[in-house]
Formats: structure tokens, C-alpha cells, sequence
């Protein structure tokens, strides 16, 4: 939101919304908030809010219909890093906006900063079960480098891009709480785990605890990540 710097006057898309926190917060401090998602669930989940002042749309980051100069602010919260054409994606945020619009966008950082994703996944790597991550390939750290954000920008005619980094602490009651999140997370992961026999999984799951244990506390974990928040007009 400090990113972005909402206006009263401001027409913004939220893109990749989901279930709608980040209309939400702007609901009532700008004119108009165009909330999206390619999921008809979550377009549907966040329209149930009965949002003032909100459109809800079913769109495709990666084809946006909208006209062009059609808003003057772009929000994606965890988006971008998720879709195959990432730098069709930002020239088509770049068309909608109006000759003066603002881009407020976040991401997460690398892999290697962010343990709280990154227990089970190396586990099942290692022991050749799941397949790692392809070049280039959308996923979770696939935004994670700051130069890669400002290139793709400038290709898509932003300017004065600026990333900022945002420490990000995530606490989990047990490893119960953790596995539930992480499993509710990750499509791929939940997968991954059912396919192996009892035997396995009980290894796995073994060894992707022992990697959670340093971030202990008395009352479950408290696992450190980093976000990348950036600005562009």
C-alpha cells in the first residue's frame, strides 16, 4: 500500500487479487478498484465481500481485457512470479495504465532467504522424487533477483523502478500447523507426497523436520523470509 500510494481519485487493478485483502484495503480510499483473478473461486470469494465501490473480473495477467491508458495504478500482491509469459504480463499492466500510472508490485525474494517455503522441497529433490525447477520456469522464487524485476520492467517501458527489500517473519504453532499450510500451499508438493509409500514419505518427512528444527521456539517456530517490494511509473 506505501508502495502504491493510493489516490481518492485513483482507478486501480488489482491483479492475481485472489480472495480480495488487497481490495480490501483500498476499498473506500480510492474511486474505483477493478479486483482480478484467473481463478473464477477466488473472483467469486472476493466479490462475496460486497466491496464498496469494487469490480470483480476474471482476468488473465498475461492478456488483460482492458482498454488501453484504462487505470492509474496496477497492485499485484505475489503474482507475477507465477505466470509462464512474466514479460508479456508487465507490457500488457504497462498498456493499461494511464502515460502517468504507478506499478506497486510484490514477490518473494530467493529460495535461499526464505526457509519458511524451502523444508520439504530440497527433501524431495535430494532423494530424486520431485523434479527441481526448470530456468526460467513461474514458481514461488522466481522473481527472487532484483535485477531480473528492473530488466523485465525497462522491456516493458516503466522507469524510476525501485526494489525494496521486506523482512518477513512467519510463525507456525507445531509442525502439524506448518505441514497444513505448506501442503494447502503447494499443489505440487501435496503430490509429491502422496504418490510415496508409507516408508518413504515417513523419511521425507523426517528429514524436512530436522531442517525446521534451528527455527524452534517454545511456542512452535519462528521462521525469517524476505519479500521483494517494488515501485515503478
Amino acid at each position: 500500500m506505501a508502495a502504491l500510494a493510493p489516490q481518492p481519485t485513483d482507478v486501480v487493478l488489482d491483479l492475481a487479487g485472489g480472495t480480495g485483502d488487497m481490495a480490501e484495503a483500498l476499498a473506500g480510499r480510492v474511486a474505483k478498484v477493478i479486483e482480478t483473478d484467473l481463478s473464477p473461486g477466488m473472483v467469486e470469494a472476493a466479490r462475496r465481500r460486497r466491496l464498496p465501490a469494487t469490480e470483480h473480473r476474471q482476468i488473465d495477467m498475461q492478456a488483460i481485457d482492458l482498454p488501453d491508458d484504462a487505470v492509474d495504478a496496477v497492485v499485484c500482491r505475489f503474482g507475477y512470479m507465477l505466470v509462464p509469459e512474466r514479460a508479456r504480463a508487465f507490457s500488457e499492466t504497462r498498456r493499461v495504465l494511464k502515460p502517468d500510472g504507478r506499478l506497486a508490485f510484490s514477490v518473494w525474494g530467493p529460495g535461499k532467504r526464505n526457509p519458511w517455503a524451502t523444508v520439504f522441497g530440497p527433501v524431495l529433490v535430494e532423494r530424486g522424487l520431485m523434479a527441481p525447477p526448470a530456468p526460467g520456469e513461474p514458481g514461488q522464487f522466481a522473481l527472487g533477483e532484483p535485477e531480473e524485476i528492473e530488466r523485465l520492467l525497462r522491456a516493458a517501458g516503466f522507469h524510476d523502478a525501485a526494489v525494496e527489500e521486506v523482512a518477513v517473519e512467519s510463525h507456525f504453532r507445531s509442525w502439524d500447523d506448518y505441514v497444513g499450510v505448506m501442503l494447502s500451499l503447494s499443489t505440487l508438493m501435496r503430490e509429491a507426497l502422496a504418490r510415496l509409500d508409507d516408508e518413504t514419505r515417513a523419511d521425507v518427512t523426517e528429514a524436512a523436520r530436522a531442517r525446521l528444527d534451528r527455527f524452534a521456539t517454545d511456542g512452535g517456530y519462528a521462521l525469517p523470509g524476505v519479500a521483494l517490494v517494488t515501485r515503478a511509473s
